[in-house]
């Protein structure tokens, strides 16, 4: 067994290298253990062609702004992992990989973490695993009796094995818009979303919402509402590929179908189409099936919190898992703010079991 660590994290991709970054500043022996082969965490998965809606500048980690590559106003998937590799790098980051987790209990220490690497103990415990590996597809009447495709946003690389079919595009959102520009362009493709989504103005993007989200955020904390323009992160923005498939005039959306066939699928209407393939852009649901063993997740993969502060278990936190652990905490510059605010509740943490001679409870 190897020796107690004031904090272990959980993850190292944006969330567990944030946190990482102001955990160093306290001085308290940590380790961040990620499964991932190489560093980026789930912007490894990223398909081929995917973009920030950010520029650099709004799109960076806490301490070092994102380099802006010449010519590039949005920096792409490989920019980002070349930036948080660096990152760990540069802020000398002890990150392990790749760790894989078994599991997750609790001792008269602490925690003890069971991994693919052997035993590991912490006094306390960062959950920031994110969500890319709990893709979220619904259950739709007939989906496993179909015989074409079916491919999650989290697997799709590029439209190479689409050219000539016929293809759902299931999910509104960024990525939905931006899967489809691209499918659209060699395939039939039909964007099937729950309700029309917004297209925000051409001339918002990511700088725009996290402003809006970080006065949201503000006024949360003073007790008082805002008025603020429509426009979250949910919504789409009008990166160039979106936009020339909006001059390409592909960017019209259709209702949810009812069923599926083994061929296609069936509409409200009771009409049936021939579908080769379906696209998933439905989102993903918190990763956190390593906690159970913990007895705080509930049904939908959430645990309940104080900010990031897991409320009914001392010594746990969880960073970067969406709104509920923090308006805009799944963006790079977004979680900073909570991985700050959580490394300054650890120190504050440990410091008082110190002082009163106890392990936390």
């Amino acid at each position: 067994m190897s020796g107690l660590l004031d904090v272990l994290v959980l993850g190292g991709g944006q969330s567990g290298l944030a946190t990482g970054y102001f955990l160093r500043r306290t001085g308290r022996p940590f380790a961040i253990l990620d499964g991932e082969a190489g560093p980026g965490g789930a912007w490894r998965h990223g398909w081929d062609s995917l973009h920030l809606f950010s520029p650099a500048e709004w799109s960076s980690l806490p301490g070092w702004q994102m380099p802006q590559r010449p010519g590039q106003t949005y920096p792409d998937r490989d920019t980002v992992l070349d930036y948080m590799a660096d990152y760990e790098g540069r802020y000398d980051l002890p990150v392990e990989r790749p760790v894989g987790i078994v599991s997750v209990a609790r001792d008269e220490s602490g925690f003890v973490v069971e991994t693919d690497k052997g035993r590991r103990r912490a006094r306390a415990l960062v959950a920031a695993t994110g969500t890319w590996r709990k893709p979220f597809v619904p259950d739709y009447a007939g989906r496993d009796d179909f015989q074409g495709v079916q491919l999650h946003s989290a697997a799709y690389r590029n439209a190479d094995p689409f050219v000539g079919q016929r293809v759902l595009v299931v999910g509104g959102g960024n990525s939905g818009a931006q899967i489809l520009a691209e499918v659209s362009q060699v395939a039939d493709a039909t964007w099937v979303t729950p309700q029309p989504p917004m297209f925000l103005p051409d001339d918002v993007d990511g700088r725009v919402l996290f402003q809006r989200a970080t006065e949201r955020w503000r006024a949360a904390q003073e007790g008082r509402s805002v008025g603020l323009p429509v426009g979250g992160f949910g919504d789409v923005v009008m990166v160039p590929p979106v936009q020339e498939a909006r001059a390409r005039g592909v960017l019209q959306t259709v209702r949810p179908f009812d069923r599926f066939t083994p061929r296609g699928v069936v509409w409200s209407d009771g009409a049936e189409t021939a579908v080769d393939a379906v696209i998933w852009c439905t989102g993903f649901r918190p990763a956190t099936d390593i906690l159970k063993p913990l007895g705080v997740v509930d049904d939908s993969g959430r645990v309940s919190t104080d900010g990031t502060r897991a409320t009914a278990l001392p010594g746990l936190w969880l960073v970067g898992y969406g709104e509920w652990t923090g308006s805009a905490s799944a963006t790079l510059v977004g979680v900073m703010r909570t991985a700050r605010a959580t490394a300054k509740e650890i120190d504050a943490f440990l410091a008082r079991d110190s002082e009163q001679g106890n392990p936390p409870p």
